[in-house]
């Protein structure tokens, strides 16, 4: 392993005192190893990650403060019309998913999560850096967030029904092995498998595609890496896409009640009524 693997080791190398006092950061999750200026890398590149986008988002939101001015979109491709891209879409997504109202009570988690990924992922992309997202460390934090985000708001729709929900339909007592069984399969594949599962595809993805970049940058600097680059791109997008997609879709089963069933169920008649009168 070299010296410094990146830019950010690097930084970290400049400041003895600053790699010196990693071990404040306490021991690794898997290993029990303390955190040394390697170890910390992952978790420098994330900060940077999350500054990068708060600075740019706060230099959109002073675009888009003026209402009369915002709604004129730009002429070129701009970072408000980057973000507006980006937003626009993951929130159609979850718009078509789980309709306009749960749509807008839960984007902020879902947008913020496609733009840490995006921007973590794209990171791995330039020549020095590394994509935050290439270690377990960052994306089992992700995940971590996402477990607590859907379980919070399950609970906060349904109650303690996002709890028995889980043991499935209650088949008299005579079936109640059946449903501590089922109980236990949900449970470990709800709280247990989707977390592990949600950081890991991440993890192995982004660190292949910077491994085969690393690669081919180290044996022929220009031109040949190009192609795995642009297949680098592509598997940003689609990690970014996959990452948010199970986001929304634990979010919305978790959230769904009788309520969101009738309201679709309402909307559908509705059509229905006004198709016959159409006919009439």
């Amino acid at each position: 392993m070299p010296e410094h693997t990146s830019f950010f080791s690097y930084l970290i190398a400049l400041f003895p005192a600053l790699g010196e006092n990693m071990h404040n950061f306490g021991a690794s999750f898997l290993g029990h190893k303390p955190v040394d200026a390697h170890g910390a890398e992952p978790l420098v590149a994330s900060v940077f990650v999350a500054a990068l986008v708060i600075l740019l988002a706060l230099r959109v939101r002073s675009q888009v403060k003026d209402y009369e001015k915002s709604v004129i979109p730009d002429e070129k491709l701009s970072l408000r019309t980057f973000f507006e891209i980006v937003i626009g879409y993951f929130y159609n997504m979850m718009k078509e998913m789980m309709g306009p109202t749960r749509a807008k009570r839960y984007f902020p988690v879902v947008g913020a999560a496609a733009v840490f990924v995006l921007f973590s992922n794209v990171l791995g992309l330039i020549p020095g850096f590394m994509p935050p997202t290439s270690s377990w460390n960052i994306t089992a934090g992700s995940a971590l967030v996402v477990l607590g985000t859907f379980t919070y708001y399950g609970l906060k729709a349904q109650g303690i029904g996002f709890i028995t929900h889980l043991a499935g339909p209650w088949m008299g007592w005579a079936m109640l092995p059946i449903n501590i069984l089922i109980f236990a399969i949900e449970f470990i594949s709800t709280f247990i498998i989707r977390p592990i599962t949600l950081s890991i595809r991440l993890m192995l993805n982004m660190a292949v595609d910077h491994l085969l970049l690393s690669i081919a940058l180290g044996a022929f600097a220009l031109f040949v890496p190009i192609p795995i680059m642009i297949l680098g791109s592509l598997v940003v997008v689609v990690q970014v896409l996959v990452f948010c997609l199970l986001t929304s879709i634990y979010i919305a089963l978790a959230t769904e009640t009788h309520d969101d069933h009738g309201e679709g169920h309402g909307k559908g008649h509705g059509h229905e009524e006004g198709h016959a009168e159409a006919h009439a």
